[in-house]
């Protein structure tokens, strides 16, 4: 069947569609691109739909310079206003197009995908494309094959058929998904994640700077270590082997990357192995065993090399000179974000990687600014444990304090060694951690874990029942839920003890991350507000760290307000513990 269009091709059509449009609570907007990265593609369409029809706002008819033409204006103001609503599928592209071509913000965005994410409350088996809710929600069948054709040049009536449906289709599913949202008490949590598109537009369109002579140089480095620590690897493994070599030490020649080889070789030097020769299971043996210390050391260089190696350079845009990932705003079942293309959240933390990332140009500054212990602060919000919220009010080191009860000395006699155990502890518990896990990440036993997990527990009680508490409900009634509302969904099998065990530790831990997560996305949207009318963008966010490229000049009164939008956010989901930001100023990205 088709859908009634209009095709809008000048500006007095423009301004009469608009002056109707301006009347609606709320339209669909949709928009066709001839590629898809708005530095180097262009905008061809803008569909605007109401139950009446779709107007079709053909942009290659308008002649002059889009951001600036007179025509364009009245358009320009509506979709900056918060009325009409805004109702887009994956409303993040279309915006950034229509923010680098037109030069407006959407104001008063509904986002089908995000929406259709929250519904699904983290089933990875759900596709939340156009064509695939539609038929979810409406029974409809959505056309996408004329979504790769050519819109460059005269467009076809099938093209605009297409563009026209993809408009009229986001009315009705909008009400679909409203009941859905309102009948799972996702509301809260559904305006937190649309008032987050516009920030996330910002920070794609941004970009991060990243110095490509210096990564190549980086690069290089990290080549040459691999390559003198496979060697000496394959020399160490090869010590295993029964007859050696006449022509000097014996070599295993295997392959470092393979994990039956790995496991193979090890056990021929009589290491006792645990079930798996992944990295944390290893980690306690590394101590011992220099050759799985080693191991481990290859292993981050070659991830380092597989992950961030040469094709990172590949992505700085040709245009800006830098790097415009993706980030997709659920990422993740709890509400984290996700990153690719190239994924900037996860470079690894050692200096010589980070300081290929800067501000520029050279008269720029980067703040730095992350939470501190931000889950450790909910797990105490949420479990309302005396102890862990007095450790945090009292402004004293948390591990500190936790280390000189589990070792039953004063904080000033709490060694190093000491803090750093009770750092991995109290992170571990937000985790969901059990004894045998934290014995293999410590060297412990079994039976000594056990012992120190009842003595920390014995410290703080009510933290215990409440993990218990979490741990049972996630298993009873299948479910968890952030402070925001956002819900998390667990299918398991009942009769399977492994998934019960898995289900219960992601019970702690969903709560505890998906709130960490609310707060990041509610201190973009507050920070936004802040940064308006000034040099300073985001450049860069991971899972509690914002990142800002400022000019010089106002790099301190930007710290300033960074670390106060940051704490406000907080503050909305924390009442009875303080919530910290620590801040620096840095010409890179290098703590």
């Amino acid at each position: 069947m088709n859908t009634h269009y209009q095709l809008v091709t000048n500006g007095e059509e423009l301004r009469r569609a608009v002056d109707d449009l301006s009347t609606k609570h709320a339209i669909g907007l949709d928009t066709e691109t001839t590629d898809l990265d708005p530095y180097t593609a262009r905008l061809r369409l803008i569909q605007l739909a109401s139950p009446e029809g779709v107007r079709i706002v053909d942009l290659h008819r308008f002649n002059e310079d889009v951001k600036r033409s007179e025509a364009l204006a009245s358009l320009r103001q509506m979709l900056a206003a918060p009325r009409p609503i805004k109702i887009a599928h994956n409303a993040k592209f279309d915006a950034k197009f229509i923010k680098h071509n037109l030069g407006v913000d959407i104001g008063g965005v509904f986002d089908t995908l995000l929406a259709s994410q929250l519904v699904s409350a983290g089933d990875i088996e759900q596709r939340h494309g156009l064509e695939a809710i539609a038929g979810r929600y409406l029974n409809e069948a959505v056309d996408k094959s004329e979504r790769l054709s050519n819109w460059e040049f005269e467009l076809s009536e099938a093209q605009l058929q297409y563009a026209a449906r993809d408009a009229a289709v986001l009315i009705p599913l909008r009400d679909k998904l409203i009941e859905r949202i309102k009948s799972l008490d996702l509301v809260q949590c559904a305006q937190l994640e649309f008032e987050c598109v516009m920030p996330v537009v910002d920070l794609e369109l941004a970009g991060f700077y990243m110095k490509k002579e210096r990564w190549l140089e980086q690069l290089a480095i990290v080549e040459k270590k691999r390559a003198e620590l496979a060697n000496e690897l394959q020399e160490m493994l090869g010590e295993g082997v029964a007859q050696a070599s006449l022509f000097g030490p014996p070599r295993a020649n295997i392959n470092l990357d393979s994990q039956p080889q790995v496991t193979e070789a090890l056990n021929r030097l009589g290491i006792p192995l645990p079930d798996s020769t992944r990295n944390w299971k290893l980690q306690p043996l590394a101590a011992q065993y220099p050759v799985v210390a080693k191991l481990l050391e290859y292993r981050t260089m070659q991830k380092a090399l597989t992950s961030y190696g040469a094709n990172m350079v590949e992505f700085i845009n040709p245009t800006t000179g830098r790097l415009h990932a993706d980030f997709r705003q659920i990422g993740a079942p709890t509400g984290r974000f996700a990153c690719t293309n190239p994924n900037i959240q996860q470079v690894p933390h050692a200096v010589e990687y980070r300081r290929c990332f800067m501000g520029h140009p050279e008269k720029r500054r980067l703040v730095i600014a992350d939470y501190s212990q931000i889950e450790l602060r909910i797990l105490a919000e949420f479990s309302g444990d005396q102890a862990f919220i007095d450790a945090f009010n009292s402004g004293a080191d948390l591990h500190r304090v936790t280390a000189a009860q589990v070792f039953n000395v004063s904080q000033d006699q709490v060694t190093k060694e000491q803090r750093d155990f009770a750092k991995r502890l109290n992170f571990g518990v937000v985790y969901g951690i059990g004894a045998q896990r934290f014995s293999m990440m410590t060297g412990l036993s079994v039976t000594e874990a056990e012992d120190v997990l009842r003595r920390y527990f014995t410290t703080y009680h009510s933290l215990d029942a409440y993990l218990r508490e979490s741990a049972n409900r996630a298993v009873s009634e299948k479910q968890a839920r952030t402070a925001s509302g956002r819900l998390v969904r667990f299918n398991f099998d009942a009769s399977d003890r492994q998934q019960i065990s898995m289900t219960q530790r992601n019970g702690k831990n969903a709560p505890i991350q998906g709130t960490s997560a609310d707060i990041l996305k509610r201190a973009l949207r507050l920070l936004r507000d802040d940064l308006r009318d000034t040099s300073a963008k985001i450049v860069n966010i991971i899972h509690d760290e914002i990142v800002v490229e400022v000019d010089e000049s106002e790099a301190e009164s930007i710290a300033e307000k960074v670390e106060r939008a940051m704490c406000v956010a907080g503050e909305e989901y924390l009442r009875t513990v303080p919530v910290k930001v620590e801040s620096q100023i840095a010409c890179e990205w290098a703590k």
